[in-house]
């Protein structure tokens, strides 16, 4: 079975649980140059055998990657097998529960502040605007995602669900609740959202708008609903235009 990215990070976490791969792992990480197998089981006190297994662990958890090189900096025939060297991965661990995704929320300030008139010449528009644009735009994007993901000519359950997968990766924990398509159980903007709440809520919006636009999904709309203990947002089923009267017109 595929792990979800939360599932994961959790599983990346688990792995530091054990304190015999949590010292390899800190010495390993503490080493610019990377670590090979002796070093590292020297410098914990373990076995030569007991560190490679645990090394190799951490590298199928993503924490560490490895290549090989010689120590002795000799090459051609006579220079020994090279070895197998650990260094950090690229891998970047953070983990809250409830989710928390600060980055997200920075990455649209960041655009916003970039098109506004004091930071990019030529620019129009208020910093506001420039927020809720970008935050429109993020959504899109992560609207047609959904829809990527969703197959080909997908029904709206098939969209709700490829956007329920997309706003859980972002931490947004969505359900089908009462009479609404999906309710974001979640804020992940938590805590700026309690200090700065029409600004965060404003965009949060605009964020959904994006989605749902990006996701070309009918009869369904993002709506502004705050309520404790969730996010402000809610998609809800769009009301249905009023039919035009075929009545005359009294003169």
């Amino acid at each position: 079975m595929d792990l979800t990215g939360t599932e994961e990070r959790i599983a990346a976490f688990s792995s530091l649980a054990d304190p015999t791969r949590r010292r390899l792992y800190l010495y390993t990480v503490s080493r610019p140059e990377g670590a090979g197998r002796d070093e590292a089981a020297e410098a914990t006190g373990i076995s030569r055998g007991l560190a490679a297994f645990h090394l190799d662990r951490l590298i199928a958890d993503g924490l560490l990657v490895a290549d090989y090189r010689r120590l002795t900096g000799r090459t051609g025939p006579g220079a020994g097998r090279p070895a197998k060297i650990y260094r950090r991965s690229d891998l970047e661990l953070s983990f809250s529960v409830p989710r928390r995704n600060h980055e997200l929320l920075a990455r649209l300030f960041a655009q916003a502040m970039s098109s506004t008139p004091s930071f990019s010449p030529g620019a129009s528009g208020t910093p506001l605007d420039a927020l809720l644009d970008a935050a429109r735009d993020l959504g899109i994007a992560l609207g047609v995602e959904a829809r990527r993901t969703a197959g080909a000519r997908p029904g709206r359950q098939r969209l709700l669900e490829a956007a329920a997968a997309v706003l859980q990766e972002n931490g947004f924990e969505p359900r089908a609740q009462g009479n609404a398509c999906l309710v974001l159980g979640n804020c992940p903007f938590i805590p700026l959202a309690r200090e700065y709440v029409e600004l965060v809520c404003q965009a949060n919006l605009a964020l959904m708008e994006g989605l749902a636009s990006g996701l070309r999904i009918k009869g369904v709309e993002a709506v502004l609903e705050p309520q404790p203990g969730r996010c402000c947002v809610t998609f809800q089923p769009a009301p249905r235009a009023a039919p035009a009267s075929d009545a005359p017109v009294e003169h």
